[in-house]
């Protein structure tokens, strides 16, 4: 089954030309089906890029997906047409009396504020408290995973004195859990952060398990069953040259940055890049879907029962 998607989003030309099967609305309207209903709370300045991305991992799935994206009720983006926004997305509040079988809550690039000082925050504590009881599963991502877990736990967020930039070799603390069926023992992940959670922090707090870690990077995938929420730091979901724009970026910004680790071949920014995670990508994400078709309530309204 495929993913249904507006046929005007950008995101249902780019999934058609990569063999991603994609439904138009109309044409999802004549099956007789329910379609598991997944939002994206999108945070990101590039808001199409992240469509793209996610929409291309939980489009896999044997079954129909009803993406919807969300927004913050009050926050302007300054990176995306206003007209894109207008069209695709609905703010928040729109959404408090409706129901999902699951929520993505991306990442933003605003690692170093305090989550406090975040403009959005306190909307945002109102999307943590109202996932518990009109989302059946969440996945929070990067500074939304750590915002959440930060939120849920008081697990803390702290600054690094250099950026984890590049493709980390991570491994499997529990290779019997649903979500990472069909994984090798090890995985490379995109990582791209000034931040980190660590492991200490999340032991002493009740009820989390972490799923996927790296000796290097710390913890990656955190499972808070209590919540019905998965939390990862690091980036499935990147695409193949998304390091690279972020490396170029701020060699042309003339920031400080050094060349992702193990992301080039020999480390050689003028090599082409080598995608060696998208596998793990679509398993993690899949799983994920998965457990929620096999778990959620058939229908919506007892979903946070």
């Amino acid at each position: 089954m495929p993913i249904k998607l507006p046929s005007a989003l950008p995101a249902f030309d780019v999934l058609s030309r990569e063999g991603v099967s994609v439904m138009a609305e109309e044409q999802a309207a004549r099956q007789d089906i329910r379609p598991l209903r997944i939002a994206l709370l999108n945070l990101m300045p590039k808001k199409i890029q992240t469509e793209n991305q996610f929409a291309r991992l939980i489009g896999a799935t044997p079954l129909q997906i009803e993406l919807t994206l969300i927004r913050m009720s009050e926050h302007q983006t300054k990176n995306t047409a206003a007209e894109h926004m207008e069209e695709f997305y609905v703010p928040f509040s729109e959404v408090l009396d409706q129901k999902f079988d699951g929520l993505i809550i991306t990442g933003a690039p605003i690692e170093h504020m305090p989550f406090q000082d975040v403009t959005y925050w306190e909307e945002l504590k109102q999307v943590f408290a109202w996932t518990q009881t009109n989302v059946h599963s969440t996945f929070g991502v990067c500074w939304g995973g750590m915002a959440m877990i930060n939120h849920f736990h008081g697990v803390k967020k702290h600054l690094l004195d250099h950026k984890f930039f590049g493709c980390y070799r991570h491994h499997l603390n529990e290779n019997t859990s649903p979500y990472l069926m069909g994984f090798s023992d090890d995985c490379v992940i995109p990582v791209s952060r000034w931040t980190e959670m660590r492991q200490s922090e999340i032991d002493t707090a009740r009820g989390l398990t972490t799923l996927i870690s790296s000796d290097e990077a710390g913890p990656c995938l955190v499972e808070d069953p209590a919540h019905r929420a998965l939390y990862i730091f690091n980036h499935f979901e990147y695409d193949s040259e998304t390091l690279k724009q972020e490396y170029d970026r701020d060699v042309a910004a003339g920031t400080a940055i050094n060349v992702p680790l193990n992301y080039y071949p020999n480390d050689d920014p003028k090599q082409k890049p080598l995608n060696r995670w998208k596998s793990h990508a679509h398993l993690l994400y899949g799983n994920w879907i998965n457990q929620i078709y096999q778990t959620t309530h058939f229908n919506l309204d007892d979903i946070g029962s």
